[in-house]
């Protein structure tokens, strides 16, 4: 057998049922984890995702500015925009003929912080 097969599989078959019950108990629901898919599905786009790290470092941004940031077509991101803030994640603010996002709440920041933190460090 070789080793990555001995390190992703169980040798001797034996069940922990006090772990198995902990997880079950505490596992989401299918609703809530079809909510939680749907949010990696939408961070998984690299579009979508320079836009996040745009607004979480800026703070606040309008479409021209994302655009003009991202090296992307202000089409482009109106696009991504509409589904983020469909989502609950970029909420907008209308101030005359501008639309301004901002990343909707500190969850959304701790997401991309930690992420990005996590991927810099097993580098």
């Amino acid at each position: 057998m070789s080793q990555a097969v001995a390190l992703d599989a169980c040798t001797d078959g034996c069940v922990h049922p006090d772990k198995v019950a902990l997880v079950v108990a505490n596992a989401p629901d299918p609703d809530e984890l079809s909510v939680v898919t749907q949010v990696f599905k939408l961070l998984g786009d690299p579009t979508r995702a320079r836009l996040l790290y745009a607004l979480l470092e800026a703070g606040e941004l309008c479409v021209c500015d994302l655009a003009a940031a991202t090296s992307t077509a202000e089409s482009t991101v109106s696009q991504a925009l509409r589904m983020l803030r469909a989502s609950g994640v970029v909420a907008g603010r209308r101030e005359g003929r501008n639309v301004f996002y901002r990343l909707s709440d500190g969850h959304v920041r701790m997401l991309l912080d930690v992420t990005r933190e996590h991927v810099v460090h097993t580098r």
